[in-house]
Protein backbone atom coordinates (compact mmCIF):
# COMPACT_ATOMS: atom_id res chain seq x y z
CA UNK A 1 0.00 0.00 0.00
CA UNK A 2 1.35 3.42 -0.99
CA UNK A 3 0.47 6.20 1.44
CA UNK A 4 -0.13 9.80 0.39
CA UNK A 5 0.09 12.99 2.43
CA UNK A 6 -1.88 15.94 1.09
CA UNK A 7 -0.58 19.42 1.90
CA UNK A 8 -3.24 22.15 1.61
CA UNK A 9 -3.66 25.70 2.90
CA UNK A 10 -7.25 26.49 1.99
CA UNK A 11 -10.71 25.05 1.53
CA UNK A 12 -9.36 21.82 0.11
CA UNK A 13 -11.70 21.13 -2.82
CA UNK A 14 -8.92 19.32 -4.71
CA UNK A 15 -8.01 17.41 -1.53
CA UNK A 16 -11.65 16.38 -1.18
CA UNK A 17 -11.74 15.04 -4.76
CA UNK A 18 -8.48 13.14 -4.15
CA UNK A 19 -9.84 11.60 -0.94
CA UNK A 20 -13.04 10.60 -2.74
CA UNK A 21 -11.03 8.99 -5.53
CA UNK A 22 -8.79 6.94 -3.22
CA UNK A 23 -11.45 5.92 -0.69
CA UNK A 24 -11.23 2.11 -0.50
CA UNK A 25 -8.50 1.99 -3.19
CA UNK A 26 -6.62 -1.29 -3.46
CA UNK A 27 -3.04 0.07 -3.49
CA UNK A 28 -3.17 3.78 -2.57
CA UNK A 29 -4.46 5.42 0.58
CA UNK A 30 -4.53 8.93 1.99
CA UNK A 31 -2.58 8.71 5.21
CA UNK A 32 -2.29 12.32 6.30
CA UNK A 33 -3.57 15.85 5.69
CA UNK A 34 -1.14 18.65 6.54
CA UNK A 35 -1.80 22.38 6.57
CA UNK A 36 0.01 25.50 7.62
CA UNK A 37 -3.30 27.12 8.61
CA UNK A 38 -5.20 26.16 11.72
CA UNK A 39 -8.61 27.04 10.26
CA UNK A 40 -8.09 25.55 6.78
CA UNK A 41 -11.27 24.12 5.28
CA UNK A 42 -9.36 20.99 4.25
CA UNK A 43 -9.65 19.75 7.86
CA UNK A 44 -13.41 19.39 7.45
CA UNK A 45 -12.81 17.06 4.51
CA UNK A 46 -10.15 15.13 6.44
CA UNK A 47 -12.64 14.58 9.26
CA UNK A 48 -15.34 13.41 6.82
CA UNK A 49 -12.94 10.83 5.36
CA UNK A 50 -11.44 9.95 8.76
CA UNK A 51 -7.94 10.95 7.68
CA UNK A 52 -5.48 12.10 10.31
CA UNK A 53 -4.77 15.82 10.01
CA UNK A 54 -2.03 18.02 11.41
CA UNK A 55 -1.40 21.78 11.54
CA UNK A 56 2.25 22.64 11.08
CA UNK A 57 3.61 25.18 13.54
CA UNK A 58 5.81 28.02 12.32
CA UNK A 59 8.72 26.25 14.02
CA UNK A 60 8.03 23.04 12.08
CA UNK A 61 7.74 24.93 8.79
CA UNK A 62 11.16 26.46 9.47
CA UNK A 63 12.62 23.06 10.39
CA UNK A 64 12.03 20.64 7.51
CA UNK A 65 13.61 17.74 9.41
CA UNK A 66 10.59 17.80 11.75
CA UNK A 67 8.24 17.55 8.77
CA UNK A 68 10.28 14.66 7.34
CA UNK A 69 10.14 12.91 10.72
CA UNK A 70 6.36 13.39 10.83
CA UNK A 71 6.01 11.94 7.31
CA UNK A 72 8.23 8.98 8.20
CA UNK A 73 6.22 8.29 11.37
CA UNK A 74 3.11 8.09 9.20
CA UNK A 75 4.77 5.91 6.50
CA UNK A 76 4.18 8.48 3.77
CA UNK A 77 5.47 7.56 0.30
CA UNK A 78 4.18 10.46 -1.83
CA UNK A 79 3.34 14.10 -1.11
CA UNK A 80 0.54 15.83 -2.98
CA UNK A 81 0.27 19.60 -2.93
CA UNK A 82 -3.32 20.79 -3.27
CA UNK A 83 -3.33 24.54 -2.82
CA UNK A 84 -0.46 24.57 -0.33
CA UNK A 85 0.84 28.12 -0.23
CA UNK A 86 4.27 27.62 1.32
CA UNK A 87 7.47 26.89 -0.61
CA UNK A 88 8.55 23.31 -0.11
CA UNK A 89 12.00 23.34 1.54
CA UNK A 90 14.90 21.87 -0.41
CA UNK A 91 15.54 19.37 2.41
CA UNK A 92 12.03 17.93 1.97
CA UNK A 93 12.43 17.79 -1.82
CA UNK A 94 15.70 15.86 -1.38
CA UNK A 95 14.01 13.45 1.06
CA UNK A 96 11.18 12.84 -1.46
CA UNK A 97 12.86 13.01 -4.88
CA UNK A 98 10.30 12.81 -7.69
CA UNK A 99 7.67 12.04 -5.04
CA UNK A 100 6.07 15.46 -4.60
CA UNK A 101 3.34 16.47 -7.06
CA UNK A 102 1.72 19.88 -7.42
CA UNK A 103 -1.18 21.24 -9.40
CA UNK A 104 -0.89 24.74 -10.85
CA UNK A 105 -3.88 26.62 -12.31
CA UNK A 106 -2.18 27.68 -15.55
CA UNK A 107 -0.41 26.13 -18.49
CA UNK A 108 3.17 26.26 -17.27
CA UNK A 109 5.63 27.74 -18.00
CA UNK A 110 3.15 30.62 -18.38
CA UNK A 111 2.09 32.31 -15.15
CA UNK A 112 4.31 30.32 -12.82
CA UNK A 113 6.68 31.36 -10.08
CA UNK A 114 6.55 33.10 -6.74
CA UNK A 115 3.26 34.84 -6.06
CA UNK A 116 1.50 33.13 -8.96
CA UNK A 117 -1.27 31.18 -7.27
CA UNK A 118 -5.05 31.24 -7.12
CA UNK A 119 -6.79 34.30 -8.48
CA UNK A 120 -3.43 36.01 -9.16
CA UNK A 121 -2.89 33.52 -11.98
CA UNK A 122 -6.35 34.02 -13.47
CA UNK A 123 -6.04 37.81 -13.28
CA UNK A 124 -2.79 37.53 -15.27
CA UNK A 125 -4.47 35.29 -17.85
CA UNK A 126 -7.28 37.86 -18.19
CA UNK A 127 -4.88 40.82 -18.35
CA UNK A 128 -3.05 39.17 -21.25
CA UNK A 129 -6.35 38.39 -23.02
CA UNK A 130 -5.48 34.69 -23.29
CA UNK A 131 -8.26 32.57 -24.74
CA UNK A 132 -6.74 29.33 -23.45
CA UNK A 133 -5.69 28.36 -19.95
CA UNK A 134 -5.82 25.18 -17.92
CA UNK A 135 -4.13 23.24 -15.15
CA UNK A 136 -0.64 21.77 -15.05
CA UNK A 137 0.33 18.86 -12.82
CA UNK A 138 4.06 18.66 -12.24
CA UNK A 139 6.77 17.24 -10.03
CA UNK A 140 8.17 19.66 -7.47
CA UNK A 141 11.81 20.65 -7.57
CA UNK A 142 13.81 23.45 -5.93
CA UNK A 143 12.36 26.15 -8.23
CA UNK A 144 8.75 27.36 -8.14
CA UNK A 145 6.69 25.63 -10.84
CA UNK A 146 9.73 24.36 -12.78
CA UNK A 147 9.50 20.61 -12.14
CA UNK A 148 8.83 18.01 -14.81
CA UNK A 149 5.34 18.41 -16.28
CA UNK A 150 3.21 15.27 -15.99
CA UNK A 151 -0.09 16.60 -17.34
CA UNK A 152 -1.67 19.69 -18.90
CA UNK A 153 -5.14 20.23 -20.28
CA UNK A 154 -6.29 23.26 -22.20
CA UNK A 155 -9.50 25.03 -21.26
CA UNK A 156 -11.08 27.32 -23.83
CA UNK A 157 -11.94 30.79 -22.53
CA UNK A 158 -14.20 33.56 -23.72
CA UNK A 159 -12.83 37.09 -23.97
CA UNK A 160 -15.69 38.10 -21.66
CA UNK A 161 -14.66 35.68 -18.88
CA UNK A 162 -13.80 37.39 -15.60
CA UNK A 163 -10.88 35.99 -13.56
CA UNK A 164 -13.37 34.20 -11.29
CA UNK A 165 -14.99 32.52 -14.31
CA UNK A 166 -11.58 31.45 -15.59
CA UNK A 167 -10.83 30.03 -12.13
CA UNK A 168 -14.08 28.04 -12.13
CA UNK A 169 -13.40 26.57 -15.59
CA UNK A 170 -9.85 25.53 -14.66
CA UNK A 171 -10.92 24.15 -11.27
CA UNK A 172 -13.49 21.91 -12.94
CA UNK A 173 -10.69 20.26 -14.93
CA UNK A 174 -8.45 20.07 -11.83
CA UNK A 175 -11.20 18.20 -9.97
CA UNK A 176 -11.70 15.80 -12.87
CA UNK A 177 -8.02 15.05 -13.54
CA UNK A 178 -5.73 15.47 -10.52
CA UNK A 179 -6.59 12.22 -8.73
CA UNK A 180 -6.35 10.22 -11.98
CA UNK A 181 -2.90 11.65 -12.73
CA UNK A 182 -1.78 10.92 -9.15
CA UNK A 183 -3.05 7.34 -9.46
CA UNK A 184 -1.24 6.76 -12.74
CA UNK A 185 1.99 8.26 -11.40
CA UNK A 186 1.91 6.29 -8.15
CA UNK A 187 1.11 3.03 -9.95
CA UNK A 188 4.04 3.67 -12.32
CA UNK A 189 6.39 3.81 -9.30
CA UNK A 190 5.17 0.52 -7.73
Amino acid sequence: MKRIAIFASGEGSNAQKIMEHFKDHSVIEIGLIISNKENAGVFKHAKNFQVRSIVLSKAQIKNPSEIIELLNENNIDIIILAGYLKKIPDELIKAYPSKILNIHPALLPKYGGKGMYGLNVHKAVKANADLVSGPTIHLVNEEYDKGQILFQKEVQLMNTDAPEEIAAKVLKVEHAEYAKVIEGYVKSTL
